[in-house]
């Protein structure tokens, strides 16, 4: 009786050791559907982004890329959403990209149509130099927000591989409504720069937001550029990455190194580093330098196709965009952001950096899903891939 009596002391102190999730931060997915790549522990983005605007009370603050939807799609619902909160009262600020906006204009008759909703289209360019809002993100009531690779858009809930984050953690919050503050206000022609010099993340908070470009960076949001660089150059074992797509190099095909300099760096001193990206990454020329990373010693490259759905071919999905990294198993990166020229530097875009080894251990879990799935295959540097079909 005695030693049955330990055991258990033993086993309930061995799983109390055990880390366990944060109650602030919640792992969200879009997955394809007719795949196996949806990981069962994870809620689906459609369902979490309805569940937070039915709680709204006082205001919902949403920044996109654009919107895309369409009837009898999981994106209605969250529209419908959207149309209750502004009838019970709640205000609505909705705000989007202006270079993006004919991608939008089908769509946008349905947002004007919600009470209590006002829409703003925002060149971003006219900001900072080439940029754009990339961002994809929302806030309610100042107590919860919401930051993913997530597009507005009906494809994204179904048809596209995405991750992202469900943040009650107020800092963050507090940052991420700073920053719609700003962009929502630059639209007014008020978007002086917030500051001279890019704010380095904190290494001590367990949670952090940082953003991109920094000069328009609230105080308490780090610069992302610097910090994701700052999180590889800090990788002891591993790094599991997930991305649309890799290349060092800006829109207009200039070279831009700080990242493919900082994986580079690791592999040297031994990090083993497990790199996945969609098919839509063997266009050239992001291709050849993709294949060229892949030759260095302890870095692994995959190649992610999802099938084409069943109804046939559908423009601009069935593919992986998730934009996440784990590093050491035990911190997360996850964000808006692509891994290239023009967006860490220039564009609007959102990360979370998360020192929460459960977190991070569920983010490689996800990773691990469709590394080890029959629709990831690794990069062969001597095949000339042919061009991917997207739109």
């Amino acid at each position: 009786m005695i030693i049955s009596a330990l055991l258990s002391l033993f086993a309930a102190a061995a799983f109390s050791a055990e880390p366990s999730l944060p109650l602030d931060l919640e792992l969200v997915q879009s997955a394809p559907v007719e795949t196996d790549l949806a990981d069962p522990a994870l809620r689906s983005a459609a369902d979490v982004w309805v569940e937070m605007i039915d709680k709204a009370g006082k205001y919902v603050d949403v920044e996109q890329f654009y919107v895309t939807a369409k009837e009898g799609e999981p994106l209605d619902g969250v529209i419908a959403a959207l149309k209750r909160a502004g009838e019970r009262g709640v205000k609505v600020r909705f705000l989007i990209e202006k270079k993006f906006e004919k991608n939008s204009s089908d769509s946008l008759p349905r947002l004007k149509a919600i009470p209590n909703l006002e829409l703003r289209v925002l060149e971003f360019s006219k900001v900072k130099d080439d940029g754009i809002i990339h961002a994809k993100f929302f806030v309610v009531d100042g107590r919860e927000g919401y930051l993913g690779s997530q597009n507005f858009d009906w494809r994204s809930l179904k048809h596209i591989h995405e991750l992202g984050l469900r943040v009650t953690e107020p800092s963050v919050v507090a940052g991420m409504a700073a920053i719609f503050e700003h962009d929502w206000k630059a639209v007014e022609g008020k978007a002086a720069a917030l500051r001279s010099e890019p704010l380095l993340a904190s290494t001590e908070p367990r949670v952090v937001l940082v953003a991109s470009p920094w000069a328009f960076c609230p105080d308490g949001v780090g610069d992302s550029e610097r910090e994701l660089t700052r999180l590889i150059a800090s990788a002891e074992k591993d790094i599991a990455i997930e991305l649309l797509d890799y290349a060092p190099l800006t829109r207009k095909g200039r070279f831009y190194p700080p990242i493919d300099n900082a994986l580079r760096e690791a592999a040297a001193r031994g990090v083993k580093i497990k790199l996945l990206v969609s098919h839509w990454n063997t266009a050239k020329p992001g291709i050849d330098w993709l294949k060229s990373l892949s030759l260095v010693p302890g870095v692994a490259v995959k190649v992610l196709t999802v099938p084409e759905a069943k109804e046939g071919f559908i423009p601009f999905a069935r593919v992986n965009h998730a934009k996440f990294m784990v590093v050491d198993g035990k911190t997360l990166w996850l964000g808006t952001s692509n891994w290239s020229g023009g967006y860490l530097d220039n564009s609007r875009n959102l990360e979370i950096v998360a020192r929460e080894p459960a977190l991070a251990t569920q983010a490689a879990a996800v990773h691990a899903r469709l590394w080890d799935s029959s629709h990831a295959v690794s990069l062969d540097v001597l095949k000339d891939y042919p061009a991917p079909k997207k739109g």
